[in-house]
């Protein structure tokens, strides 16, 4: 085939287009057809004949014989005007576009006008296998998005939509689903996408794995519990008081005279340091407390066989201690021992706060909190509520201020203090809990001012050197009452049993190393408790569209206040045209729920 030069008239390629080529002079005028035209360079066009060529227009479909053609030719190659002839039976305008388009394409032939290989038929059929999959896998596609589009898909859809998943879980920034959609992509959207067409339950809950926590209970063997020596405590009665359906119950109170006991689950008996158990509750850093589950930081069955009052008698790290009478910790002892342990609710409790032993323990206790307050220790009281998911329906019950709740804080506050004492006596690195004081010192009265106090406050922190506890009111605190759920209580119980036993305890060093890998997922652990709570009240409120409560005035900027809600221990901002008082009570219902944006909107009722 010659190469044909353009004129006035002949068919040229442009950029994949046809071309009429309308003038010739140092640069070559086309006509691209629907009244489009162009100047190009001679390089920028390919000649495929040379016309002439009326109007694009005449470039009609044409049928030929292609596999005769193909055929003919098997194993040779050929030229644009010797192929046309062959398909066509003659070559003009009109069969050189209908081959180039036929070469373009690629199954049966492939290079340029000048040079046409014809492919094997071995070619032909992979080509041909690959098109019709990639042709069904459109067309599959395009079932899939319109089914979206419906709200509705099949469960071959699943495996697609992981994509998203991804995206709703925080694990990617993008998904190509939601950009055909025509979506934000974002970890919202893409779970308001997932329940709306049943991938995801309308109450899924992402937050747990959105904070990239574990969402299974470790699955670990069990040492056997150590033969030791251990005091018999038996015969002093001990009680584990808790919410009720409370299921690792890690702490106990007794009295003894005039000393209160307060006894642990002995979590390092089977756990020690550096262990492989240690080291996964490590990486877990505590219980994560959701609605629907627990999710354990150590194995359920360590629970069962360590927790207090599981078992007829418990194993259990006993820390003594009086008060003198500055209400200061005093006399402090820490065993080894065995208790036999009642396990009572706080609601059951507080009908008997004025019997043996509790009343006399809550005067201990009170004599404590009275110290702590005089010490600038915060006392707020603002709503909380127990949020629970069982089969499926929501409870949600407030969180009332009970005596007997209280003594038991109070317990729990004077073992933290009493041990972080003790290990600063006897050189024991411990992790303290430790809280800058507040930039006011001011004792909040009413739930505004305690609202208001609570934003003030400062976070508390984990560190190897002792510091004061702001909030405690205390110069000194570990936590140490609950290593069944907390891993920085474990370590301290790692290192009380290593002083009592003469070993050697971790160093301080080994102990802010601890608490760098553990602080971090703590952080996570709060968030998705926090955001999990949230989740379920607010399915809890689509599922009541005709709710109606009592909001109490917390705050008040302009026309928009902040409302708490005790019933239901949230918080939600309104607007009013009038002017209300701080600590007023508003009647409220509920307007919209957008459960995937975690955010509910209120409207003020009378």
């Amino acid at each position: 085939m010659s190469v044909f030069r353009a004129v006035a008239g002949s068919l040229a390629l442009y950029k994949a287009r046809p071309a009429r080529v309308t003038q010739v002079s140092d640069k070559i005028d086309i006509d691209l057809g629907a009244g489009k035209g162009k100047r190009v360079r001679p390089k920028d066009i390919l000649v495929l004949h040379p016309g002439p060529l009326n109007r694009l227009e005449d470039l009609v479909d044409l049928s030929g014989e292609l596999t005769e053609a193909w055929e003919l030719l098997a194993g040779e190659e050929t030229h644009l005007e010797e192929l046309a002839s062959l398909i066509y039976g003659d070559f003009n305008p009109a069969s050189a576009w209908a081959t180039w388009r036929l070469v373009a394409e690629g199954l049966y032939f492939e290079g340029t006008p000048e040079q046409i290989v014809v492919r094997s038929s071995e070619q032909v059929s992979a080509d041909r296998e690959a098109r019709a999959a990639k042709a069904a896998a459109e067309e599959a596609w395009a079932a899939f998005m319109a089914r979206l589009e419906r709200g509705s898909i099949e469960p071959q859809d699943r495996e697609q939509l992981v994509e998203v998943e991804k995206l709703a879980l925080g694990m990617t920034e993008n998904s190509r689903i939601l950009q055909l959609l025509g979506h934000q992509e974002s970890p919202v959207n893409a779970h308001r996408m997932l329940v709306s067409v049943g991938y995801w339950p309308d109450d899924h809950n992402p937050f747990p794995r959105r904070q990239q926590l574990p969402c299974e209970d470790p699955q670990l063997d069990l040492p056997d519990l150590p033969q030791e020596t251990r005091v018999d405590m038996t015969g002093l009665p001990a009680y584990a008081i808790d919410d009720e359906g409370s299921e690792d119950p890690d702490d106990a109170i007794s009295l003894d005279g005039d000393r209160l006991w307060v006894h642990v689950a002995d979590v390092a008996a089977l756990v020690s340091a550096d262990s492989a158990l240690d080291r996964e509750a490590r990486s877990r850093a505590a219980n994560l407390y959701l609605p629907e589950r627990i999710v354990h930081m150590l194995p359920p069955d360590l629970t069962h066989q360590l927790a207090l009052g599981l078992q007829p008698v418990s194993p259990a790290l006993s820390i003594g201690m009086r008060l003198d009478e500055a209400a200061r910790i005093t006399d402090i002892e820490i065993c080894k021992s065995l208790v036999q342990v009642n396990r009572l609710t706080y609601d059951a409790v507080d009908k008997q706060m004025d019997r043996a032993p509790f009343a006399a323990i809550k005067a201990l206790t009170d004599r404590f909190r009275a110290r702590r307050l005089a010490d600038g220790a915060a006392s707020i009281d603002l709503p909380e509520a127990s949020v629970r998911v069982r089969d499926g329906i929501i409870h949600i019950r407030p969180l009332n201020r009970l005596d007997s709740r209280d003594m038991v804080t109070e317990a729990m506050v004077m073992a933290g203090e009493a041990i972080a004492g003790y290990a600063l006596e006897q050189g024991i690195p411990v992790p303290f809990a430790t809280q800058p004081a507040p930039d006011t010192l001011e004792s909040p009265v009413g739930m505004a001012a305690m609202y208001a106090y609570r934003r003030k406050m400062k976070p508390s922190q984990s560190r190897a050197q002792e510091g004061a506890h702001a909030g405690l009111g205390l110069v000194r605190y570990t936590r140490t009452t609950s290593p069944l759920r907390r891993y920085l209580d474990l370590v301290v119980h790692q290192q009380l049993r290593a002083h009592l036993e003469g070993r050697e305890t971790l160093s301080p060093q080994q102990i802010s190393e601890r608490i760098a890998v553990v602080e971090p997922v703590n952080g996570a652990i709060r968030r998705a408790e926090r955001l999990s709570n949230q989740h379920w009240k607010l399915i809890h409120l689509k599922r009541t569209p005709n709710w109606q409560g009592e909001g109490v005035v917390v705050e008040v900027a302009e026309n928009k206040v902040t409302l708490l809600i005790p019933e239901l221990a949230m918080e939600t901002k309104l607007r009013l045209r009038q002017e209300v008082a701080l600590d007023s009570h508003i009647r409220i219902a509920v307007r919209e729920v957008d459960v995937a944006d975690q955010t509910v909107w209120f409207r003020a009722l009378g």
